[in-house]
Formats: C-alpha cells, sequence, structure tokens
C-alpha cells in the first residue's frame, strides 16, 4: 500500500507540521514500490517515443505523461490527449492555446510533438524533469485524499510563482489563475469571497479580484507573489479561512444533530 502522508489537523496546525516534515515524507512516499516501478518504466521507454500517437498508446508511459500536470482525470481521454499533443503550441489556434487551463498547454509544450516543434522525449534532463514533477504531483494527491486544502497550499507553493514570473500582462495572469481551479479556490477563500462568485461576468470577477488582492495584500498584481513571502501570506490566509469553514461547518452538522436528538 503507497504510503499516506500525516496530516496532524486542519489549518495552519496541520499545515505547519506538513511543512516541517515535507522532506522526510515525501522521501518514504518514493519509495513505494509501485511508484518506482512506473517511473522507472517511463524512465526507460520515454527516449523510443517519437510521436504523440505513440505517447498515448501507451498507457503506463500516458499516466506519468499526465499526472506531472495534474491532468491524471484524462487518461482515458486518448483522442483528447491526442489532439493536444499534435496540435502543439506555436499556432494560436491550437487547441492547447484556446483551453482556458493552461496545464495542457504545459503538458503540449513539454513534450514538443506540434508542427514546427522537436520532440522533446529524446531529451534526458527534459524527461527528468516530467518524472520529478510526476512525483511531487503524486505526493500532493496523496496529501488530498487527506485535506484537499493542504493539497491547494502546495499547489500553489509552486504554480503561484511560477504565474507570477510569467511573460504576460497582468490582467492575462489573472485570468491565468481564474482558470486554475486549485488557485481560483484558494483566492475566492483568501479574499472572502462568496460562494457564487464565479457566476458573475468574468470581467467584473476581474475587477474584483484585483481591487480585494489590493486591500488585503496592497498590490493588485499576480506578479507579487514571486515574494515567497508574499506566497505565505496568501496561503495562510487561505488556511485559516479553511479551518474557520470547516469549524462552521462541523457547528451547523452538529446543531442540526442536536435539535434532531432533542426533538
Amino acid at each position: 500500500m503507497i504510503f499516506q502522508p500525516i496530516i496532524v489537523g486542519p489549518g495552519l496546525v496541520g499545515w505547519n507540521f506538513l511543512q516541517a516534515t515535507y522532506d522526510s515524507q515525501f522521501e518514504v512516499f518514493n519509495r513505494d514500490p509501485q511508484l518506482q516501478r512506473d517511473t522507472e518504466y517511463f524512465t526507460e521507454n520515454i527516449g523510443t517515443v517519437l510521436t504523440a500517437e505513440d505517447l498515448v498508446a501507451d498507457r503506463r508511459l500516458l499516466s506519468v505523461a499526465l499526472g506531472a500536470f495534474g491532468l491524471s482525470d484524462d487518461l482515458n481521454s486518448q483522442a483528447f490527449i491526442q489532439k493536444i499533443l499534435e496540435d502543439g503550441t506555436n499556432d494560436d489556434a491550437a487547441l492547447a492555446n484556446r483551453l482556458a487551463d493552461e496545464r495542457y498547454r504545459q503538458f503540449s509544450d513539454a513534450f514538443g510533438f506540434g508542427p514546427g516543434q522537436i520532440p522533446r522525449t529524446i531529451s534526458e534532463s527534459m524527461m527528468t524533469d516530467i518524472v520529478d514533477s510526476f512525483r511531487e504531483q503524486s505526493f500532493e494527491v496523496a496529501v488530498g485524499e487527506q485535506d484537499e486544502s493542504m493539497r491547494i497550499a502546495l499547489f500553489a507553493q509552486h504554480d503561484l510563482a511560477r504565474l507570477a514570473n510569467e511573460d504576460m500582462s497582468e490582467d492575462a495572469k489573472w485570468y491565468s489563475l481564474m482558470a486554475l481551479a486549485p488557485l481560483r479556490t484558494m483566492f475566492e477563500s483568501a479574499l472572502n469571497l462568496p460562494s457564487s462568485f464565479a457566476l458573475i461576468d468574468v470581467d467584473k470577477q476581474l475587477e474584483t479580484f484585483k481591487s480585494r488582492a489590493r486591500e488585503i495584500f496592497g498590490d493588485n498584481s499576480i506578479s507579487q507573489f514571486s515574494d515567497p513571502e508574499k506566497v505565505e501570506k496568501a496561503t495562510t490566509r487561505y488556511l485559516a479561512r479553511a479551518q474557520i469553514d470547516s469549524f462552521n461547518a462541523n457547528l451547523s452538522s452538529g446543531s442540526i444533530a442536536l435539535t434532531l436528538l432533542q426533538s
């Protein structure tokens, strides 16, 4: 059985423990025999894959490839994934470039099967990066099975900083954040936005995200999160609110149960 990460509690208490024990827990997690077999198979065979069709045809390779980008739910959508890979990312009309979730663009670009691109599967260093990302993402999934808010916080530690350093406008960065479900969830909570917020006009959402960010962080840009201290501040706010929401939910459930018992 694969090692289950240890989460000692919700919110900041659990987060502080996870941060303090991350390296040791991650090391134990990566000793899992199945995880080792999957990564070894990928390392030994990915160099022979030169087309999108080749990758999609090998389920074990595809599982690692998708898992490295948090896209494991698409494992059975072979035709869709093959189209993502074959279109590449050079053309604005490519499918990956037209999807809101930019993980598809990152995934397609990482393998280089599109027109005018050179397959990157022949690069040992690039494929090593894929394996490292797969291990990291697998650990985050396992953490999420214990506490989803912890998984979101871990995701933010790398992807929020990555997005902050992207070469694009601030509005484009906000739209990208809004399209990444983990980051959107984190910021909606950290900025104390209602659950119905996603239903309003997208441009109004952008305006609200920016104004609330300025109120709370003193800056309405995503670029500010290139600073690890700003990432930590956003993470702390999110986890504190997640703990409060969890407490209120449990309190409400307890009140309902008490009312039913008294009746």
